[in-house]
């Protein structure tokens, strides 16, 4: 049985491996990853592509034959409408090249039994 059903935003911001937080020098999916804990959003995960290119069309694969050194990165989070749009700004600051998408998504959560009830509250 799942708990929480409902819409849900979907934030995908792409970047680059090699990109940097403009404040800390961190890797930047790992400053955003950080960013999007410490406010306790519901969860993010980090994608590594194998091959693709942006903007400049310069191709970025794995591929010995085409090996870059900065592959696409994905960091995703689902939350709500307003708490994408509360970070959006503290986000726009750290990056200082890329795109992000934000989508609707329809949520089906499903969570551990642990005791009586495994459903999530919202």
């Amino acid at each position: 049985m799942h708990g929480l059903e409902g819409e849900r935003t979907l934030m995908r911001i792409h970047i680059g491996e090699r990109d940097k937080a403009a404040d800390t020098g961190r890797p930047l999916y790992q400053a955003l990853v950080e960013l999007l804990r410490s406010r306790q959003y519901a969860g993010a995960t980090v994608f590594r592509g194998i091959m693709g290119f942006g903007a400049s069309a310069k191709l970025h694969t794995d591929r010995f034959d085409y090996l870059s050194s900065d592959l696409p990165i994905i960091v995703e989070c689902v939350e709500t409408e307003e708490r994408i749009q509360a970070i959006l700004p503290d986000i726009d600051r750290m990056i200082g090249g890329g795109l992000i998408t934000l989508e609707r998504a329809h949520v089906i959560l499903y969570r551990p039994e642990h005791g009586a009830s495994s459903r999530a509250r919202t």
